[in-house]
């Protein structure tokens, strides 16, 4: 499988947002109207501030300047994931294994598009959530989304 662009940036950068004493949670690429975005998601154990974003930003635009790994122009955005983060890597979905989560289906089942339980697991196929019903597992292929729904997060 060809690496996608926003999978470049995260393999350049991540080593340098390690340096910085944070974590890369995520990078995407998106375009949204005529403009393209690269948006870097930092995180830390206390939560991550502006003072984070605006070093994060400062160290890793020289490599994206020297490395080029995108052709077009594009605005570069540094932030934190916030409380409903997504869970996109198998990476999160280990880290937030129990914590509770709202699921989205790309097509209601049971009448319901959106499902929320406790993570139980995940793999490349599957994931196990307990909800008030008991113990579902969802075909991967069917979720469009998985966001932490925990405000202590």
């Amino acid at each position: 499988m060809a690496e996608n662009t926003a999978e470049r940036v995260f393999r350049l950068i991540e080593p340098t947002v390690r340096a910085q004493g944070l974590t890369l949670w995520d990078v995407r690429y998106v375009k949204e109207g005529a403009a393209w975005y690269l948006r870097v998601f930092i995180d830390r154990d206390g939560g991550v501030g502006i003072d984070d974003c605006e070093r994060v930003s400062r160290a890793i635009d020289p490599i994206l300047d020297e490395q080029d790994p995108i052709e077009s122009s594009y605005y570069l955005e540094v932030s934190s994931p916030g409380l409903s983060r997504e869970l996109t890597r198998q990476a999160h979905f280990d880290a937030m294994r129990g914590r509770p989560v709202l699921l989205r289906l790309y097509r209601p089942r049971d009448g319901k598009r959106e499902i929320a339980g406790t993570l139980l697991s995940a793999d490349a196929q599957t994931v196990t959530l307990q909800t008030e019903t008991g113990t579902e597992a969802f075909e991967r292929s069917a979720v469009a989304t998985v966001r932490l729904d925990d405000a202590d997060f």
